[in-house]
């Protein structure tokens, strides 16, 4: 089962990106530093065809570095990705983009044929923090949600140097079930979407297997269960999420849980490696190879009884067309005799 969220205002968008897409000369693509693959739209990638894309890594105060750095040796080789790892509150960080870029797009540059960047990204990870500490004023509003932008601005960072900003998109379905729930856990889908607590396991089963320690030091705990619903109903308890009777409020906990992953509140962390998602690929495109092989199974297996149906059908046109051909022979010694 995956979580899915695709608003209409989102199809709208992408609409959008394909029609300004030949006007740009390279895309900054905002991505959550904790879900480098996940964060990233293979909408966008299709979209973009051979323009050259910057990927950012937002959030990289959040991100454990050691698993970050596996994903920047994973592109360093290509020749029309740059992966950085990024923070918008970083203002060295803000102050290299104009670099980077140049290094991307060397033939452009000037007033006359400035660099033309479209900012791009799924929800909640920093693309309208990005626009505004470029352009060092508040242009593009901020939100704590997903979805916050709406609609295109196209803005001047410097005379050479011109962005254009996009709502952040998902794609219509998410086909890697882990990939969607690790969007959830982090809060690029809105909570409206989601059920909290089967997010919030899916999460602590990830924090219980790959960051055991810091889950205990965070919620001070003598022991950690295995179970991650134990887990849960632990941080309810410690964390006040009760109800009257002292029973532990699942929802609630899930909520206190989400949003110390989602605020660095429980440590750094990256929640996949570039082997792990490409196990994950695999898998994803074998489940619908089998479901494909299952389809034309089933349309193998009912020719047959299609054409037993055809068969039954043409023997009672011929039956009916007999004692047709009978009734009216029938009439016609009738007529003679009379």
């Amino acid at each position: 089962m995956s979580v899915q969220w695709y608003p209409g205002h989102m199809n709208k968008a992408r609409r959008e990106i394909e029609e300004v897409m030949t006007q740009v000369d390279i895309v900054i693509e905002v991505l959550d530093a904790r879900i480098p693959d996940s964060s990233q739209n293979p909408m966008l990638n299709t979209l973009r065809g051979e323009v050259p894309v910057l990927r950012l890594l937002n959030k990289k105060d959040l991100a454990d570095k050691v698993r970050l750095d596996l994903w920047l040796e994973h592109w360093r080789d290509s020749e029309s990705i740059l992966a950085h790892p990024f923070s918008t509150l970083d203002k060295v960080d803000v102050a290299k983009i104009s670099q980077w870029v140049s290094q991307m797009v060397p033939h452009r540059g000037s007033a006359e044929k400035p660099i033309r960047a479209m900012i791009a990204g799924i929800p909640n990870v920093g693309k309208s923090s990005l626009m505004n500490a470029l352009l060092g004023r508040r242009v593009a509003k901020v939100g704590d949600e997903p979805a916050v932008t709406k609609s295109q601005q196209k803005l001047k960072v410097t005379n050479g140097f011109q962005l254009l900003d996009t709502p952040g998109i998902l794609w219509p379905k998410i086909e890697n079930p882990g990939a969607s729930y690790r969007l959830a856990v982090t809060g690029a889908v809105r909570d409206t979407a989601i059920d909290y607590e089967d997010v919030a396991l899916v999460g602590l089963k990830f924090f219980i297997a790959d960051y055991r320690d810091a889950l205990i030091a965070r919620y001070k705990l003598k022991e950690l269960a295995a179970d991650p619903y134990d887990v849960l109903k632990v941080i309810g308890s410690k964390r006040g999420a009760l109800r009257s009777g002292g029973k532990v409020d699942m929802h609630k906990a899930a909520e206190v849980f989400l949003n110390d992953v989602r605020t660095g509140a429980i440590g750094p962390y990256v929640m996949e490696t570039p082997e792990m998602i490409a196990l994950e690929e695999r898998l994803v495109e074998e489940a619908k190879a089998k479901k494909e092989a299952a389809r034309l199974a089933r349309l193998a297996a009912a020719v047959p009884q299609r054409q037993q149906a055809s068969n039954l059908a043409y023997r009672n046109s011929q039956v009916q067309s007999a004692d047709q051909a009978s009734v009216t022979n029938q009439n016609e010694n009738l007529d003679e005799k009379q």
